[in-house]
């Protein structure tokens, strides 16, 4: 959950940055987000009510969501289909049995970040950019999440407990861009964030600020006024990476959202993975990635899945990715196309699969 609640001022035209208009197409109140949060659905069973499931999934869901816990905004269940097991949407969040299968191959620490960890909080796998795990919270609880084990509890909490990693970030001058990641960065407050961002600010060798986030996905109301502005008061430039896996993600609020982060003047990308049974066929991927372009998201990357402990069920064939990717290139335009990678432990790059 969120440190408490947001205490910044009102927005005043007189920020650091033109404001659009597109900026002032809602109230902006800071808080709502924070109560949306508060109103998601952490019980399975009121999932199960809500959606009208079978009462077969519930035990299962319970015993599931004790292994990894149950997280949904109300945003997000609001464009899920009742009575159909099947949505796309909600088997993504749907705690199964299966999540016990013990799968070869699939592992706790599937990416081996652990080796990659030169300070607290910090992870640092590529040339000239670190990665900053900002806080443990999600807003939503993904069934396939590469970082379900990841021992949050180690990391930093308060400010003064990233003094380790950022003087790592400012001793290491061949680093140009730092990653706000977790957990999920946006669940952090403004006043916390933009603590965060001028302390990054002031580094002089940094650059970029790339914030990985799925609030805008399953929260959209955190795209506040007071968060567009902030996101435009570093002199770093920022850069957004959502994460929508489906088309029917990306509508109504969330849609909203983009286009308002999109016509603040952001640049924003989109990565999905590849999941059987929800995005694993040409046509959905199409349309996500139409939806994504018509708003002015570029999709960015498709992961092939990392094969983490309790995940396995979702994995797709690589030659199923390489085959939908082909069919992409065949009916869309090339900057409508994501790459197809895979994330290999201790390699320089994410691994191109097409």
């Amino acid at each position: 959950m969120p440190e408490g609640r947001n205490n910044d001022g009102p927005v005043t035209e007189s920020a650091q940055f033109p404001v659009h208009s597109a900026i002032h197409s809602r109230s902006g109140d800071a808080d709502e987000w924070h109560r949306s949060l508060a109103a998601a659905i952490r019980d399975p069973d009121e999932l199960i009510d809500e959606l009208e499931l079978p009462d077969r999934f519930r035990q299962p869901a319970r015993r599931a969501a004790d292994l990894f816990p149950l997280m949904v905004p109300r945003s997000f269940l609001s464009r899920m289909q009742k009575e159909n097991a099947d949505d796309p949407l909600l088997k993504q969040v749907l705690p199964l049995d299966a999540e016990f299968d013990e799968v070869s191959g699939f592992l706790p620490d599937a990416l081996e970040e652990d080796r990659f960890r030169p300070a607290p909080g910090l992870l640092q796998k590529y040339t000239g950019r670190a990665l900053l795990i900002a806080t443990g919270a999600c807003a939503v609880h993904c069934r396939y999440c590469f970082r379900r084990h990841y021992p949050y509890g180690n990391e930093p909490r308060r400010l003064s407990d990233w003094e380790p990693a950022l003087e790592a970030i400012s001793a290491d001058r061949s680093l140009h861009e730092i990653l706000l990641s977790g957990g999920d960065p946006l669940m952090l407050t403004d006043q916390r964030l933009r603590s965060l961002f001028e302390r990054l600010g002031n580094i002089t060798h940094l650059r970029r600020l790339r914030i990985h986030t799925r609030l805008p996905i399953v929260l959209p109301d955190r795209v506040s006024d007071s968060f567009l502005q902030l996101l435009h008061s570093t002199r770093l430039t920022p850069i957004v990476v959502v994460h929508a896996n489906h088309p029917g993600e990306v509508m109504a609020d969330c849609a909203d959202a983009l286009r308002r982060l999109v016509r603040s003047g952001v640049t924003v990308l989109n990565q999905a993975v590849l999941l059987r049974g929800i995005n694993d066929d040409d046509d959905t991927q199409a349309e996500l990635c139409e939806r994504l372009v018509d708003l002015g998201v570029i999709p960015y990357y498709l992961h092939q899945l990392d094969r983490v402990a309790g995940t396995a069920h979702f994995e797709v064939s690589e030659e199923n990715g390489r085959a939908i990717i082909a069919e992409l290139r065949q009916r869309l335009p090339g900057y409508a196309v994501p790459q197809f990678v895979r994330e290999v432990p201790g390699g320089e790059f994410k691994e191109p699969l097409s």
